[in-house]
């Protein structure tokens, strides 16, 4: 199958584009290196040094023999959109080529207004030019649990039975976001869903939880192929932060009472969830939800897991939540569908967080500790750019 992977030098993106090469498929990459630049905007880098796109590529065909080609370009310019698609001629399309961070949506005005155009615009161009290249092309969009807030109710996978007054329908699920990132995902669900149901596209909208873990099978094989980790307060998810923390010998910083839960994926089956969603097409004019976890913790359920297996003293610490979010809450998520598909879940465990914490001492020299400390307020909206 030829696949094209949209934000293909990023966290997750990169290690995906080589499980499927490795899978056997023909895969193309294309990024502007815009993650980068949030880089250096942010004083920042990952604890993981990585290379050039140009030397990784390399790099895999040094080691498998396999080629990947690279396109470079923006999303938001649909000629480059337009060419990029017409000239691979992909079946399946993965997009993870959107600005993920909410803290960095929350940040003031020109972030929050650079994330929805960024990603609305981005995704509605990729549509346009899969309704015009071919409408076969699968779309395997990547979005968030994120998209769903916390509802009284159970979670199910996109869609929704629901009966008022002797009537019977079925919806799109409610959401309710809780950052400018989160809302553009809402956007662009219901954009893809509009042009699925109008111009008959295919698409499978993955609903993912919060993405742990930093090594893959295929990004293990040379230090040249390794992926980002990070650490900060802006891009870095829970669970890798109190890592660094614990191997520091920093309090875990915990958001409020860290009641908050969250759905949880290990990297390893964030990748073969991406291969499964490709190698099972959603049928023409069908958009299909999966959400795309594993299992789910509190907050402060996590933070005690990672201090429980650091082999040295440990301490947690609660600060103001900088977020407007339920701390205590109901959650209970349906996520069947990839399993009924074949995956087959890495569940949190003390083996993972302990390689984990090897990586984190290897770079430990790298860390900027000022970068832990949450800078950016939901409440404010004009909050400072994060200071390193």
């Amino acid at each position: 199958m030829r696949i094209l992977v949209l934000g293909g030098d990023g966290y997750l993106g990169w290690p995906t584009a080589l499980h499927l090469s490795q899978a056997g498929h023909d895969v193309a990459v294309a990024d502007n290196f815009v993650r980068r630049q949030y880089d250096f905007e942010l004083g920042v880098e990952s604890l993981v040094p990585i290379e050039s796109l140009q030397t990784r590529v390399s790099a895999w065909r040094e080691h498998t023999g396999k080629d990947i080609a690279v396109y470079v370009g923006d999303l938001c310019d649909h000629d480059h959109t337009l060419g990029m698609l017409r000239d691979f001629r992909p079946e399946a399309v993965v997009h993870f080529a959107e600005q993920r961070a909410a803290p960095y949506s929350m940040i003031d005005r020109k972030h929050a207004v650079y994330t929805q155009v960024n990603n609305v615009v981005g995704t509605l161009n990729l549509l346009y030019a899969i309704a015009e290249v071919d409408r076969d092309i699968h779309l395997v969009k990547l979005g968030t649990m994120g998209e769903y807030g916390t509802p009284n109710i159970d979670i199910e996978e996109g869609w929704l039975e629901i009966e008022h007054n002797g009537r019977t329908d079925r919806v799109l699920y409610p959401k309710r976001p809780g950052s400018f990132y989160h809302l553009s995902k809402v956007h662009d669900s219901h954009n893809i869903e509009f042009t699925c149901r109008i111009w008959g596209l295919r698409a499978t909208d993955l609903n993912q939880g919060v993405v742990y873990g930093q090594q893959t099978p295929e990004t293990a094989l040379d230090d040249r192929l390794a992926t980002r980790f990070d650490y900060d307060a802006v891009f870095g998810t829970v669970l890798n932060r109190f890592v660094i923390q614990a191997v520091l010998g920093h309090p875990l910083t915990v958001y409020g009472g860290g009641g908050q839960r969250r759905g949880i994926i290990d990297i390893r089956d964030t990748v073969q969830c991406v291969q499964l969603a490709c190698e099972n097409p959603a049928d023409r004019g069908e958009f299909r939800v999966f959400n795309q976890m594993t299992e789910s913790m509190s907050v402060k359920e996590i933070a005690e897991t990672v201090a429980r297996c650091y082999p040295g003293d440990v301490t947690i610490e609660n600060l103001e939540n900088p977020r407007v979010e339920l701390e205590g809450h109901y959650y209970n998520v349906t996520h069947t569908r990839l399993l009924d598909l074949g995956l087959s879940p890495h569940l949190l465990s003390d083996t993972l967080i302990t390689s984990l914490f090897d990586v984190a001492k290897r770079h430990a020299h790298r860390v900027k500790a000022p970068a832990l400390q949450p800078k950016v307020n939901w409440r404010d909206h004009a909050s400072p750019v994060q200071e390193t």
